[in-house]
C-alpha cells in the first residue's frame, strides 16, 4: 500500500467515525424517544403489567437515558426480545439500546460489534429444584433433566459445570423464558438453571412458590448490563454515564426526594453531578442538568434497586451489588 492510498483510507475512516459519532443520539432526538430492548418479562428487571407499563432496574436505565436526553423519563418505547433475538435487534438498529439482563463476555464484547456500557447487576448462575427432590447441592444433580433457555451463556456454563464434575445430564431447552418456566413447573425437567436473579424472579410465577428452592452453588460470573452498538462513542458514553450518574448519586446521598435541597448545597462534587458546575452535559450532548433529571425522575441506583428488587415477592438483597463503600463492588468513575 503506498503512502497516498494509506492517507486516503485513513481520511475515509476518520470521516466515517465523525459521521457516526453522534448518529444514534441525533436519531433518537429526531424521533422523540429511546427504543429500548428488554426481556419478555422478568420481574424486577424488565417486566410489564396488565396495562402494558414496563418497570424494573433494566427499564430504569432506559428511563434514565430518556430523562437525560428529553427531561422526560417516559419518552421510551420498549421492544420485548428473547435471548436469541436480542443481539440481532441491536445490530440491525431495530433498538437503540439493549437493557435486558445480558451477560458481559469477551465474545460479545469483541466479536458482535457491540459495547457493554457497564454493570447494573452483578449476578451468577444457579439452580432451582423442587424441595421434594431431596437435593441439597448441585453436586447431587447427576442424571438430571435440566431446563434452560437457548441463546444464553447459561447453556455453556451448565455444560462446563456438569462436565468438570463428571456428571451426566439432559438439556431441555426453549427459546422463551416463560416456556422454560412452564416446562419446569409442569415437571418436564428436574432442574431449572439461569442467573440467580432470574431464578428468584421466575419462581414467583410457579404454581406453588414454597415447593421450590434455590441451591447454594453459584457456578459462574454473570455481570449484567446495558449494551449498545460499537462505532458510536457519544451514545456509548451517554449510556454508561446514565448508570454512573445513578451510582454516584447514591454514594453522595442524593435521592429523588432530596435533590432540590441538594442542589442548593455547597458540595463541589454534588454541584458537578447536578449540572451546576462544569460542562459535563455539553460533553455528552445533553443539557447541563442531565444527571439531576435522571435522579429526580428515576432515582439513584439504590432507589431503583430497592423499588424493584428488595421488596416482596423477590426480596433480593444487595449483596455484591452494594456500593463499594459499604462492602459491595458497585463503583462508578467520578464526574470531574
Amino acid at each position: 500500500m503506498n503512502k497516498i492510498t494509506s492517507t486516503v483510507m485513513l481520511a475515509s475512516l476518520l470521516a466515517v467515525s465523525a459521521n457516526t459519532s453522534a448518529a444514534t443520539l441525533d436519531d433518537v432526538v429526531g424521533k422523540g424517544f429511546v427504543q429500548c430492548g428488554v426481556s419478555q418479562g422478568l420481574p424486577g428487571f424488565s417486566n410489564f403489567d396488565a396495562q402494558g407499563n414496563w418497570s424494573g432496574v433494566d427499564v430504569d436505565i432506559c428511563r434514565g437515558m430518556a430523562a437525560a436526553i428529553f427531561n422526560d423519563s417516559e419518552a421510551v418505547k420498549y421492544t420485548p426480545l428473547s435471548s436469541k433475538e436480542r443481539f440481532t435487534a441491536l445490530q440491525s438498529g431495530e433498538i437503540d439500546v439493549l437493557s435486558r439482563n445480558t451477560t458481559w463476555t469477551a465474545t460479545r464484547d469483541t466479536a458482535l460489534g457491540l459495547n457493554f456500557a457497564g454493570v447494573n447487576y452483578y449476578d451468577g448462575q444457579g439452580f432451582m429444584v423442587r424441595k421434594d427432590l431431596g437435593v441439597n447441592s448441585a453436586l447431587e444433580l447427576g442424571g438430571a433433566a435440566v431446563c434452560t433457555q437457548t441463546g444464553t451463556t447459561t447453556e455453556l456454563n451448565v455444560a462446563d459445570y456438569f462436565r468438570s464434575n463428571g456428571m451426566d445430564y439432559t438439556v431441555v431447552a426453549y427459546e422463551k423464558s416463560d416456556e422454560v418456566v412452564a416446562a419446569y413447573d409442569s415437571g418436564r425437567c428436574d432442574v431449572y438453571t439461569t442467573d440467580q436473579s432470574g431464578l428468584y424472579a421466575q419462581r414467583i410465577k410457579l404454581k406453588d412458590v414454597s415447593a421450590h428452592k434455590v441451591l447454594p452453588e453459584v457456578i459462574s460470573k454473570e455481570p449484567l448490563g446495558p449494551v449498545v452498538r460499537q462505532g458510536d462513542d457519544q451514545w456509548f458514553n451517554l449510556t454508561k454515564w446514565t448508570l454512573y450518574c445513578m451510582i454516584n448519586a447514591e454514594e453522595m446521598g442524593i435521592t429523588s426526594k432530596n435533590i432540590k435541597s441538594k442542589m442548593k448545597g455547597g458540595d463541589p462534587a454534588a454541584k458537578r453531578l447536578l449540572g451546576q458546575e462544569g460542562s459535563f452535559g455539553e460533553n455528552l450532548g445533553v443539557s447541563p442538568t442531565w444527571c439531576a433529571n435522571i435522579v429526580a425522575q428515576v432515582g439513584n441506583y439504590g432507589e431503583s434497586f430497592a423499588k424493584h428488587l428488595s421488596v416482596p415477592p423477590l426480596n433480593i438483597s444487595r449483596g455484591v451489588n452494594e456500593l463499594w463503600s459499604k462492602g459491595g463492588i458497585q463503583y462508578a468513575p467520578p464526574i470531574r
